[in-house]
């Protein structure tokens, strides 16, 4: 006779995505004001005085779609072996929470807002808590991919939180990517930032080095995360995951070793 209990399917083993995602005050700027309508009323965010006007197109707005796209595309590629677990934490005057630990597929999607500083600090603790948490992130899992974007210089303590986030714990086992918005962005922070994940690939023994993505247009928000998507789902089909690609300097790759 047939036991169907001792079958059982292999649940899939989740590939964890944390986005860091700046919006401030100055992610609400059109980007294309010769569509708007002026207001003639202003409002002080971000340290700044900005005009309010009606209609165009903002940098929040590009930031929204390009993200939706991301998880949607990452919801088309999730397997019976790999689901993607995404989390989005948003930071102006304060960091919040905005998706917490989902599966692409399940994603239900909010508009993200912009208002108020640039709190990149709390952000950074925040996502350092939930990677460190296994019930958040299992150990199960295969290393995180974090990518942290931000349009100005932090306005909060963000040097503590950053180096204990790429140097100490499970945290500092993550993959790191990010982008600059704009000419003023914290660039020293970035660069600081993706410092441990020199190489993003190696593919055909041609090294992909890591970057600072700079979108000093806004319409370049879309190709940084166009290449979010490709390296995480590149990644995820790959023979070892978890697999650290070569770096330049050491010309040699570290594997998980059951880390997580």
């Amino acid at each position: 006779m047939f036991d169907a209990s001792k079958f059982t399917v292999p649940k899939a083993k989740p590939l964890p995505v944390f986005l860091l995602l700046d919006v401030s005050g100055s992610m609400g700027e059109v980007v294309d004001p010769e569509n708007v309508r002026r207001t003639g009323q202003t409002l002080v965010s971000d340290g700044k005085t900005w005009e309010l006007v009606e209609g165009g197109t903002t940098k929040i707005q590009i930031m929204n779609q390009a993200v939706k796209q991301v998880i949607d595309t990452l919801a088309t590629e999730e397997r019976m072996e790999t689901e993607f677990l995404v989390s989005i934490i948003v930071f102006g005057d304060r960091a919040e929470q905005h998706l917490p630990p989902t599966a692409a597929s399940s994603v239900k999607w909010t508009d993200m807002t912009a208002n108020g500083n640039t709190a990149m600090g709390e952000a950074l603790k925040m996502a350092k808590e939930l990677i460190e948490d296994k019930n958040v992130v299992p150990s199960r899992s295969y290393r995180p991919t974090v990518v942290l974007v931000s349009d100005g210089q932090p306005t909060d303590e963000w040097q503590v939180p950053l180096e204990s986030f790429i140097n100490d714990g499970r945290s500092s086992k993550c993959f790191f990517m990010a982008m600059g918005i704009g000419e003023a962005h914290g660039i020293k922070v970035l660069d600081r930032f993706i410092s441990k994940t020199p190489v993003l690939a190696e593919v055909n023994g041609h090294v992909i080095k890591n970057i600072v993505f700079h979108a000093t247009e806004a319409d370049k928000i879309h190709d940084f995360f166009l290449k979010v998507t490709m390296s995480v789902t590149t990644r995820s089909k790959s023979q070892n995951p978890n697999s650290v690609p070569k770096s330049t300097k050491s010309g040699s790759s570290e594997e998980d070793n059951g880390y997580w």
